[in-house]
Formats: structure tokens, C-alpha cells, sequence
């Protein structure tokens, strides 16, 4: 199957470099509202059969100009969720939370208090990623910047690990394959690979 794993559109958190990771979280802003749209028109020609999106409401608010010009809802799938950030929630210094998600590659039992370890992260969105690619050929699914930069690495044998790729709001990773198969990288953020 394909899978377009978009990352959602900007929020306030983002543009003040807030760590935001915890339900509900913060709303899109002006310009992610404009994003979610403009993504909207750049997938108009893709044959997506249906929509997901974490439930929370950056991701459900990108997600919905997509399913709604297909005539489609927004399935929410929880266990799409951003990596928790535990007691660094809400904080703009980002360096316990980055060097944790790097520590994982040695350590994947290590996690931040009130946060979550490698084993919890990855079955959790192998799940979710699972159940889209059993019900469809072609879908969607709007996620979050650091799920994606950990999952697609680790799950997709043509991109190095830890990835160190640029995933702007509203940027696409295009997938191909399954959780049997394994997957496959055919574009980051309109670069194409090859396979």
C-alpha cells in the first residue's frame, strides 16, 4: 500500500518553540490554517482513500480540508499521537527531550519522567500504521514531527538512522509497502528516492 505520513500544520507552539506534545494540544494557527488547505490542493490528484489523524487537534484540523474535498471524515487514531514529552511538557529548551528520542537507537528502555520508553512508542504506532495499511491501498495519515523523524527511520530501510532530514509543517513522507513487507521511503518532503 501507499501511505502519505504528513506531519501537521503550524501552531503557536511551533513558532514560539513550545514543546507541545500532550492532548488536546494547541490549535492551528492562521498560517496552519492556510497550510492545512494548501496541502489539500498539492494531494488533489493522489488516489487517497481515506484520512487519519492523531486525535489531537493540530492533526485533526490539518487532516480535514483533505478528507473533506474527497468527501471523506477524519478517523482519529490515537496511537498517532506526537512522542510524549513527560516533565519537559510546555518547555522551549528541547535538549532533554531530543537526546532521549537519540538515546534510544543504544536505549530503548530509557524515557523521560511521565514520558515514554522506544518499546511503548514504536508499538503504539507500528499499531496504528498497521490497521490503516490492513483496510486500504491508498491513505493518509497526519502524524507529528518527531513520531514521524523516529518511525520512518526505523521502519523504512532506505533512510538513515537517526535521521537528520528537515520535516517543515505540512511536509509529506510518501510509503510504500506494508508491516509484513516492511516499508519503503519514495519521498520526503517532495525528494524523491529511489527505491
Amino acid at each position: 500500500m501507499r501511505l502519505y505520513l504528513i506531519r501537521h500544520g503550524q501552531t503557536e507552539s511551533n513558532v514560539n518553540h513550545v514543546l507541545d506534545t500532550a492532548h488536546p494540544g494547541a490549535p492551528l494557527n492562521r498560517t496552519g490554517l492556510a497550510q492545512a488547505e494548501a496541502l489539500a490542493d498539492r494531494l488533489a490528484d493522489a488516489a487517497i482513500e481515506a484520512v487519519y489523524a492523531s486525535d489531537l487537534t493540530r492533526a485533526v484540523q490539518t487532516a480535514t480540508p483533505l478528507a473533506t474535498r474527497r468527501g471523506l471524515g477524519v478517523r482519529q487514531l490515537p496511537e498517532l499521537r506526537e512522542i510524549p514529552a513527560g516533565v519537559e511538557e510546555l518547555t522551549t529548551d528541547w535538549t532533554r527531550y531530543v537526546s532521549t528520542l537519540a538515546r534510544w537507537v543504544t536505549e530503548p528502555h530509557f524515557k523521560l519522567d511521565d514520558g515514554e520508553d522506544a518499546h511503548s512508542f514504536f508499538a503504539r504506532y507500528d499499531a496504528a500504521v498497521a490497521r490503516i495499511a490492513d483496510s486500504h491501498e491508498v491513505a493518509a495519515a497526519v502524524s507529528h514531527g518527531a513520531a514521524m523523524r523516529v518511525w520512518v527511520p526505523h521502519r523504512a530501510g532506505n533512510v538513515e538512522r537517526p535521521s537528520t532530514r528537515v520535516l517543515a509543517n505540512t511536509d509529506v513522507i510518501l510509503l510504500e509497502g506494508s508491516a509484513t513487507s516492511g516499508w519503503t521511503v519514495l519521498s520526503w518532503a517532495e525528494e524523491v528516492f529511489v527505491p
